[in-house]
């Protein structure tokens, strides 16, 4: 059995989700001056964004969805394990998990820093001494970078990557635990049914 219960876990995700929205709705720069955002967008060479330091409609927005979402998901978690564990969240985590994977990908790979596109020609004076696997640069854009056209480019900062790269490790984490206690669930279901119908057939005797 897991040391912390998927439930405990995704408790605390939904928990966090409305805590998330609450901060965006009202104080969004707390967000984005957290340490671990600081730290992933330096590591990850990824721009602080100054539209998360003030509130916005559509700041606003995403505080919406996010509680909508956290508080749907707590309500989930009432449910019979055979329900909520089994069948719901036995789906919802891996997707989620794979979601916030790419996301997370898309966010760093495709980002003006990303070694996907670095080049070491004549013209690109300021990059031709950094190699394809240094550590990228928060204000420094490789040469072969062009800026998305669908809007892309918003998703390209550091609160962003902070916020998914906690997500992936989270659901990677409900997954995994939830593969533990899938099993006993259905044990417990099927002891259940055999105790149930040794009784059935004791009463029919």
């Amino acid at each position: 059995m897991a040391l912390i219960s998927a439930k405990t876990i995704l408790t605390s995700l939904c928990l966090f989700h409305i805590t998330l929205g609450f901060f965006f709705l009202t104080n969004p720069g707390t967000v984005a001056d957290q340490p671990v955002v600081y730290l992933l967008g330096e590591s990850m060479g990824l721009p602080h964004s100054r539209s998360f330091e003030t509130q916005s409609p559509a700041l606003a927005l995403l505080a919406v969805v996010l509680g909508i979402f956290g508080i749907s998901d707590l309500v989930t978690l009432s449910l019979p394990d055979e329900i909520c564990l089994v069948h719901y969240w036995g789906m919802q985590a891996p997707l989620r998990l794979t979601l916030s994977f790419l996301f997370s990908l898309y966010s760093f790979l495709f980002s003006a820093s990303s070694p996907l596109f670095y080049s070491d020609g004549p013209d690109n004076s300021s990059s031709s001494s950094r190699s394809f696997t240094s550590r990228p640069l928060v204000h420094h854009k490789r040469s072969g970078y062009v800026p998305s056209s669908w809007g892309g480019d918003a998703l390209k900062n550091r609160v962003f990557f902070a916020f998914m790269f906690v997500e992936t490790m989270s659901w990677f984490w409900v997954w995994v635990t939830l593969q533990e206690e899938r099993r006993e669930v259905l044990a417990r279901k099927a002891r259940r049914r055999s105790s149930s119908s040794a009784q059935g057939g004791a009463f029919a005797r």
